[in-house]
């Protein structure tokens, strides 16, 4: 079943066309990948999807529902959050602060509590450094409290933007194991990432964006095997 659905999307900054009429979809449970260079359009389809940048054409349709025009705040509420490339952490906020920000939207306090503790057990950094102001954290301290922060909100849907971007191999490592532990609890995944070679290997399926359109689809292990991304995304 499909959680999420985008069709025909289109996207306009003035008068260039960064999204010319893609479709995709995420099936609950699933860990989907969208792969590209720089200025494939990647970011782009991520932001729209959250409100951030308004669709031309097509509908955006999550769990039955036409999102399109939804503000991001209410499109949270509904089950789905971003990770967004760069972090974009409140860097003047303690750690603890951030990631009771990402349970802004609940009520259920002694389940956000629970949350909570959950992760501070996957995350032992972030424990060691509740009180610690955000911005002084390392880049790779700071990737961790974002999506704990996203995690904190429960939601069906996570959408991650670059979470290995910066971030030295053995960080890149625990970043992709932290995506599996997420999909394991029961989220449905999408990623968008430039290490093709991780983001595929963990993937159901894939899509590859270039200039704005999907050129490519298949199974992770499809792509991963195909001789065109070996080429242009895997340096084969």
């Amino acid at each position: 079943m499909a959680l999420l659905e985008v069709k025909n999307l289109e996207v306009y900054y003035g008068v260039i066309q960064a999204i010319k009429g893609i479709s995709f979809e995420v099936n609950k449970g699933e860990i989907v990948t969208l792969i590209g260079a720089n200025g494939a359009g990647k970011t782009t389809t991520m932001q729209s999807i959250m409100g951030l940048i308004h669709a031309r054409a097509g509908e955006i349709i999550y769990n039955g529902q036409k999102i399109n025009g939804i503000p991001s705040h209410k499109i949270v509420k509904l089950g789905m959050t971003q990770v967004p490339e760069g972090r974009r952490i409140f860097s003047e906020l303690t750690v603890y602060e951030n990631l009771m920000m990402g349970a802004y939207t609940r009520t259920d306090k002694d389940a956000v509590k629970g949350d909570l503790d959950e992760i501070y057990e996957m995350f032992p950094r972030l424990l060691e450094r509740k009180n610690q102001v955000a911005g002084t954290l390392s880049g790779g301290e700071q990737q961790m409290l974002a999506m704990g922060r996203a995690m904190m909100s429960r939601p069906d849907l996570l959408m991650l933007d670059e979470p290995s971007m910066g971030l030295s191999p053995l960080l890149v490592d625990q970043v992709f194991e932290i995506i599996k532990k997420f999909h394991e609890k029961g989220t449905t995944i999408l990623l968008v990432e430039q290490n093709a070679n991780k983001s595929l290997a963990i993937s159901d399926r894939a899509y590859v964006l270039e200039n704005g359109k999907i050129v490519l689809t298949g199974t992770g292990a499809e792509l991963l095997a195909s001789e065109d991304i070996k080429k242009a995304y895997l340096g084969g």
